[in-house]
Parts: C-alpha cells; structure tokens; sequence
C-alpha cells in the first residue's frame, strides 16, 4: 500500500509540473468517475497524441468568435486558447495548459459514454425518431463520433447562456428523415453535425448570438426563413465529406445577425 500511494504521489507531482516528463513513472493516475477516459500526462503546446484529441473534442466549444479547433491530434496556439476560455468559463487558472484541475473538471461534465453531461445521443440521435446512426452518407461511427462533438459544442453554449437548458428539437437525420422533413439536399443534420435548438430559460436570440463564440461556422436563426421557433446550429466549416465549400454562414436577422459567408 505504502508503495502503491507513493507512486500516485509522484505522478500527481509530476502532472502539476508541464515541463516535467514522467515516462520512466508507469503508475496510471487515480480513477475517475467514469468509464470513459483518462488523461496520463499534462497536455500544452507542442504535444501531440490521441489524448490531444479527445481533449480537442471537448474544448471544441470554446473556439472563439469565428474559430474552429481542428481535431488533428496537435496542441497548437488554437486548442491552447481554447483550453484557456474552458478554464476560465469554469473558475480554474487559465494558464492554456491541460493538467489535474482541467482533466477533473472534463470527468465531472462527462459520461460513461463520454457525452457531456447535460446532452445525451438519443438527443442527437435520428430526427425523425426512428433511432440509430445509419442511413447517412457516412458510416454510423462516424456520424455518431460528429454528434459527439457537436454535443460538446453544445455544453459550450449551454454554460454561456448560463447553465440553462437547452432543448434539442432535431439532430442527426438519415436521408429518409432528412427527405421527410423538408430538410436541405446536402444537410448538415445527415452527418451529424448540427442540431436544431430551443433554449428553455433564454431567447433564441440569446442562443444565435452566443453560438458565434462556440465552434459553430453555420447558425440560422429568428428572421431567416422557417426559423422563427428554434436556431440551427452546425460545423459546415469542418465537414470535409459534405457537397458544400467550408465556409462560414450565419443569419439571424432579428438578432443584429447578418446574412452572408465568409
């Protein structure tokens, strides 16, 4: 036991020092609570690795005004200033580096599943009800790896508009779905990429403007055409499968938000 806590302890001393490698310390950091991941090393600029990844999926949202954060396994100046807005949206020191105090309060807002705590896949599952993640243009995996991260865009913009929930009324649709709902040709919502959303305890407007801050290159909104109820929100800048150029478009008109791309 003595030996088993002393390795922890080392580990622990090491995470909190970014410039202190620890490969020869073999000991994995304490359990979380949760079965999804677990981060073993502090992450900055300059790392790279699959544990920069899932630590881009999750920061996704805190991009900045017009930004996206490529989810290319890199820890370059665009995921560290996003890594800043995270911790100090959440009351940690922004310091842009990923250690103990930002990979605890990543396991507190996540899943098993490693969903965000306050959106679900069956929320972002098929618009039209059916269930399950085929039927698009991509693999089902894929699909479902896009709503991932969509929904921590979304936890994003949930905690901008201050912790309040936000209903998803229409997420990933098959073709069929698509068709039936009178969805576009090429969609954002058949590769999982966007949703539909009715803040519940702020206005819509609310929720267009605030989405700009978030990762979302695509946002329609109040004043544009058949979105007077919801915003619709998604990643067209992003999506590398889709028939349209990777730009950015956004119009709520109602909202001081204009039409146009960029």
């Amino acid at each position: 036991m003595r030996a088993e806590t002393l390795k922890r302890a080392v580990v622990a001393f090491a995470l909190a020092l970014p410039g202190v490698a620890i490969a020869t310390v073999v000991a994995a950091p304490p359990a979380h609570a949760d079965g999804c991941y677990t981060w073993k090393r502090n992450l900055y600029q300059g790392r790279s690795g699959d544990d920069v990844r899932q630590l881009q999926i999750r920061v996704a949202g805190w991009a900045g005004t017009r930004d996206i954060v490529e989810n290319d396994g890199r820890y370059g100046p665009k995921t560290a200033a996003a890594v800043k807005r995270f911790q100090s949206a959440y009351g940690l020191k922004a310091d842009g580096v990923a250690g103990p105090q930002t990979y605890t309060k990543l396991y507190a807002l996540q899943d098993n599943d490693c969903t965000p705590r306050h959106f679900s896949y069956s929320e972002l599952d098929n618009g039209c009800g059916l269930g399950g993640w085929s039927g698009g243009p991509l693999s089902a995996t894929k699909t479902k790896a896009n709503a991932l991260r969509t929904m921590w865009k979304l936890e994003a913009l949930r905690r901008d508009l201050g912790d309040k929930p936000v209903l998803v009324t229409s997420g990933f649709r098959s073709k069929e779905c698509n068709q039936q709902v009178g969805g576009a040709a090429d969609s954002q919502h058949l590769y999982g990429t966007a949703a539909d959303l009715v803040p519940q305890d702020s206005s819509l407007c609310d929720a267009a403007r605030a989405a700009r801050d978030h990762g979302f290159s695509g946002i329609y909104g109040p004043g544009y055409p058949d979105h007077d109820d919801h915003v619709h929100v998604d990643s067209r800048r992003e999506n590398n499968s889709d028939q349209t150029s990777n730009t950015t478009v956004w119009s709520a008109p109602d909202c001081g938000i204009g039409a146009g791309s960029d």
